[in-house]
């Protein structure tokens, strides 16, 4: 753990795993509500003096961990790839993905502005400032377990905040290997603090809890969202929630069927189909279904699942053995259900597989509404199709779901383009797109996928209070 910028060693540890094979790759500190408590206070003691630096000031500090983790890329890579099982390539796109937040929000620094405000009385002015909000708590996931710290960090440090971050569980080197390029970088002590433990609750109980801490930022489940929030609430701290998503990928009928099953492909089964952006429900008109699934089998045909070293592996691991049993018990209810199995449908253990949380990639025809995977978040390499024809409202069936994180259209007709991005409830929707992310987008979700945006120069405004001055002359 790194705390008041000193490194804590402790005989209290826990292993972590390589999911591709099983083997235990490292061990770190197990911290407690005291570790946690301790990182608080060395944050707000070092608050005073990190939000009165300069906004130039905490720019060249990001500035300096940007250039330091583009230096560090491969090793970094590397390391996410044995801890959290993506192919290596994907590995290093996030790094730099990762890295991104740290430059946008280096010169996002520079851009918190204030303003005046007219008055209706002549002896009087307005001033309106912008400050931070002060301590923050972070939780991040192992899905993207390098990105999801920067995405915070970032803006919360480039605002004048400080805080304490505590990574998932199953992904703690990743974190560890960050907060040495915020210490490489020349982070001020106290500025910057991650607490590392098994069981999240009593961090979190703390987090929710100790009155230095001013706002909770978390990605994760919706379940665990929520509980965070309700615990928030009789404080009233500030929440930022990135939760579940059961995005729907639209492909209307005058789409190219070839094209948006290749895209299909691309996203459904990035990172093994764990993001929560990755599309849940692909809606394909009858009339063009058959090339559509012709084209996305082909694809997954194509699709080699092991160890993400090896670059001809496509297909990682999934997180661990709850996470196997999740994703097939919904592919099995859906067969169960007259879901046409058309790829994949079974865990992986051939091959050298069999020490690791492998499953393969899945692709699930015929699809309705009383089956499991249409309602719930999969979180896996499964794609599951849902024909629709002309007279079936399509953007009601796509809004049928509590989450409102991403959605997806294909189609040529501009004017269906513009009615799906408006009638969609979703916070991010991609037409003909399936990278709608950037470090300059914002990104969040509508109903329970999420409060708050992170990215863009929304990004920055969650960690910031806006003060009024009324001043009389």
């Amino acid at each position: 753990m790194f705390i008041d910028g000193e490194w804590l060693k402790s005989d209290s540890q826990f292993p972590v795993s390589n999911p591709a094979t099983g083997e235990i790759i490292g061990h770190v500190v197990d911290g407690d509500a005291t570790h946690a408590s301790a990182a608080i206070n060395a944050a707000s003691r070092a608050l005073p003096g990190w939000a009165a630096q300069t906004a130039y000031a905490r720019s060249g500090f990001l500035y300096r961990a940007y250039q330091l983790m583009l230096e560090q890329q491969t090793q970094l890579a590397e390391l996410m790839t044995q801890e959290q099982g993506k192919p290596l390539k994907a590995a290093l796109n996030e790094v730099r993905y990762a890295s991104d937040f740290l430059l946008w929000f280096a010169e996002e620094a520079k851009r918190v502005y204030g303003e005046t405000i007219p008055s209706a009385r002549s002896d009087q002015r307005f001033l309106v400032h912008k400050q931070p909000v002060g301590v923050v708590a972070a939780v991040t996931p192992w899905n993207y377990p390098i990105s999801m710290l920067t995405r915070k960090l970032g803006p919360a440090l480039a605002a004048g905040c400080t805080v304490v971050l505590k990574p998932a569980e199953s992904t703690p080197l990743c974190a560890i290997a960050v907060f040495k390029i915020l210490e490489e970088a020349g982070i001020p002590a106290g500025v910057a603090n991650l607490v590392t433990a098994s069981n999240p609750q009593p961090i979190g109980d703390v987090f929710c809890n100790h009155p230095a801490v001013r706002k909770l930022t978390f990605t994760g489940s919706t379940a665990v969202g929520k509980q965070l929030a309700t615990a928030c609430a009789p404080h009233l701290k500030r929440v930022s929630m990135e939760l579940g998503g059961h995005a729907p990928f639209i492909v209307f009928e005058d789409a190219d069927p070839v094209h948006a099953a290749k895209g299909a492909a691309l996203v459904k089964f990035l990172n093994t189909g764990q993001a929560c952006i990755s599309p849940n429900r692909i809606f394909v008109h009858r009339a063009i279904l058959q090339p559509f699934l012709d084209t996305l089998t082909s694809r997954i045909a194509g699709l080699r699942a092991g160890d993400g070293f090896d670059p001809a592996n496509s297909i990682g691991p999934l997180i661990n053995e709850a996470a196997i049993s999740k994703v097939d018990r919904q592919v099995q209810d859906a067969v169960a259900n007259g879901a046409t199995l058309l790829a994949g449908g079974a865990r992986l253990t051939a091959n050298g597989l069999e020490n690791g949380c492998f499953y393969g990639p899945t692709l699930l025809s015929n699809v309705t509404p009383d089956m499991l995977i249409y309602r719930e978040e999969t979180f896996g390499p499964v794609a599951a199709v849902v024909p629709f024809d002309d007279d079936d409202d399509i953007i009601a069936m796509a809004n049928d779901t509590n989450y409102g994180l991403a959605a997806y259209v294909y189609t040529q007709n501009l004017s269906r383009a513009h009615r799906a991005f408006e009638q969609l409830h979703f916070g991010i929707i991609g037409i003909n797109d399936i990278n709608p992310t950037s470090a300059a987008a914002p990104f969040g979700g509508m109903k329970e996928s999420g409060l708050g945006r992170e990215g863009a120069r929304e990004g920055i405004e969650e960690y910031l209070e806006t003060k009024l001055g009324g001043i009389s002359i």
